[in-house]
């Protein structure tokens, strides 16, 4: 082993036992340890009455102890072929299952699959009844994209696994199929091997979903809601099949009424719903989540993320005296140092992350000034937004809160010095300077100042080139400057840039059906946009919108309250109040019409709605 001399023996030596003691029981560990310095098995105490701790008898005799060293001592010197086989050699002759999963990591930690699968199999020919090894053995051959092979281990796992713990293994299935590259024939496969798990009352619900999990991932939304029905109907209580629900909730598939019985059946579930509030979330269907999110904080109202997540909500759908109010229940559990471990946050129109932290005390009370000054700026109450900027002590967040300094400086009519704050702020990064520009341009926007911020855009675009996001915004501006040509160029070279770009879809569309021309070519972008983001409210709207324009009023209707019901925008209220005028309800869309003068009365979609259709409210 000539790599081994550029270790010195003794430092060998050392690292060595240390390995091979992480092999061993705490007792096998103990004796060792006495062992290597001499000393003797410590007495009871006489006077404590304290008989000594029994001592496990190691099973490792001397050979093979120093025969997991040479292992251990082969692997740390880069020679990974011999410690895979000293390790297996040794696992092969103990049976230990230890020394079997050892010589199974070092062979993939060698991305030597074919290996790794081989010490799989002998630790299941050692040991017939290890399901352990056997999910080993099916990851393995899932790996090495021989899928066919996978029934024999999968048939023994259901056999070897203890009927109270089977359900669990079935809803595990999935994953461990979810790297394979054929998803149909995973589905296939997984419907013929849990048949008989179909059958049997205490898998026959886990396996419905299991399946149907497995036909989502394969792209066959309809038949996964059947099997979720199905396993619904077999056990309301259970988890599962709701889980499935809230998967399918964007793949256009009636799945409201399943998770309502659900939460009908489980009404203390606040982690369901808080995972319901999070794909809700991301559909942008704000007014949706917020009676979730109000049902846990009555539930367990010491949590304080869902406190802190209802406020941001309140404050998306400007509801600022709402979220002011959960904002501050918020602030008073941080304030009071008794914030409890819960889930990560959901921020509104952000991506579900299961695996985002929650925010420590420090992040979350930033997050939280930062709302409680836009609920005041809401308000007009701008010496309270101020108030509330001062406590923010994050350098992460110095921009942002320039920024929001800015904002209220400029809703003032202060705009000199806002542009002149946002300048000012430091640029750290490439990004700093990028976030900046859009800044600047969305204080100008929100001014109505049209040609300042298409100026500002365009120095934006010279200084980042082909930034989807920069022209994105620009393309707005050349809408707002009546260049519709420059706005459609603009959209168009968005979507060559990234053709998942939703927004541009749907701008694009929107802009068609609101000049009432090209509406079939309309139809076609917006369902685009649509089909790149299911259930989004907005193009929503702008479906129904164009739909409306094409002369197909009932669908309009359809459309229009849909997304009304998701987000109660004042301009999806503008959409939907003349839709409902025209069709003859006119008590319903002054209702309509009315709820959304309250929330803004200064938006310009809805006061020339007013004006051109006459309606008096």
């Amino acid at each position: 082993m000539p790599a081994l001399s550029l270790v010195p023996h003794a430092a060998r030596t050392a690292l060595a036992v240390a390995c091979a003691l992480a092999l061993m029981t705490g007792a096998q560990a103990h004796r060792l340890a006495q062992a290597e310095n001499a000393l003797p098995a410590p007495a009871s105490d006489a006077a404590s009455g304290v008989p000594p701790e029994p001592f496990e008898n190691s099973s490792i005799d001397a050979p093979l102890f120093y025969q997991l060293l040479v292992g251990e001592m082969e692997l740390r010197a880069g020679e990974v072929g011999t410690a895979y086989q000293v390790l297996l050699d040794a696992a092969r002759k103990t049976r230990d299952p230890e020394l079997f999963r050892r010589a199974t990591e070092v062979a993939l930690q060698a991305r030597a699959g074919d290996q790794a699968l081989a010490a799989a199999q002998a630790w299941r020919s050692a040991i017939p009844d290890s399901v352990e090894a056997m999910g080993y053995q099916v990851r393995l051959l899932i790996a090495l994209n021989r899928q066919a092979e996978t029934e024999e281990p999968i048939r023994a796992m259901l056999a070897a696994t203890p009927v109270a713990e089977r359900g669990a293994l079935i809803a595990s299935l999935p994953r461990l199929f979810a790297r394979a590259p054929d998803k149909t024939q995973t589905a296939t496969q997984l419907q013929t091997w849990l048949e008989p798990s179909l059958a049997a009352p205490e898998t026959r619900a886990a396996a419905r979903v299991a399946i149907g999990r497995a036909w989502l991932a394969a792209g066959d939304a309809k038949r996964a809601f059947e099997l979720a029905q199905q396993a619904h109907a077999l056990d309301r209580d259970a988890e599962g099949p709701a889980l499935l629900a809230l998967e399918l909730l964007t793949a256009g598939q009636p799945v409201e009424p399943l998770i309502a019985d659900y939460l009908e059946a489980q009404p203390k579930s606040s982690s369901f719903r808080l995972l319901y509030a999070r794909v809700l979330n991301s559909a942008q269907r704000y007014a949706d989540a917020v009676p979730q999110l109000e049902a846990v904080t009555r539930a367990e109202p010491q949590l304080p993320t869902p406190w802190l997540t209802l406020g941001a909500l309140h404050l998306e759908l400007r509801h600022p005296k709402e979220a002011q109010a959960a904002l501050m229940q918020y602030v008073q559990r941080a304030g009071s140092g008794s914030l409890a471990p819960a889930p990560a946050p959901v921020v509104p129109g952000g991506d579900d992350d299961d695996d985002e932290a929650p925010p420590t005390a420090d992040q979350g009370l930033v997050q939280a000034y930062l709302l409680l000054s836009q609920a005041a700026e809401q308000q007009r109450d701008y010496a309270g937004a101020e108030a509330w900027l001062k406590k923010v002590d994050s350098p992460q967040r110095a921009l942002e809160v320039q920024t929001r300094r800015a904002s209220l400086l400029a809703r003032q009519g202060k705009v000199k010095d806002a542009r002149e704050l946002i300048r000012r702020a430091p640029e750290k990064t490439t990004e700093d300077a990028r976030s900046k520009l859009l800044a600047e341009a969305q204080i100008l926007r929100d001014v109505k100042q049209w040609n300042e911020a298409n100026t500002v855009l365009a120095k934006a675009n010279q200084r980042f080139p082909n930034d989807p996001d920069l022209l994105y915004e620009q393309s707005m501006m050349a809408e707002k400057l009546n260049r519709m040509d420059e706005m459609e160029r603009l959209l168009r070279r968005v979507i060559e840039l990234k053709p998942d770009h939703h927004h541009a879809y749907n701008a694009l569309g929107y802009s068609l059906a609101e000049r009432n021309q090209r509406l079939p070519e309309a139809r076609d972008l917006i369902r685009k946009a649509l089909d790149l983001a299911p259930g989004e409210p907005f193009i929503t709207d702008s479906l129904g919108w164009v739909e409306y324009r094409l002369g197909n009023r009932s669908e309009a209707l359809r459309l229009l309250q849909q997304a009304y019901r998701s987000r109660p925008d004042v301009e999806i209220a503008a959409h939907l109040g003349e839709v409902l005028w025209i069709s003859g309800q006119r008590d319903e869309a002054r209702k309509v019409l009315r709820d959304a003068r309250t929330r803004d009365n200064a938006n310009d979609v809805l006061k020339e709605t007013l004006a051109r259709l006459r309606v008096d409210l």
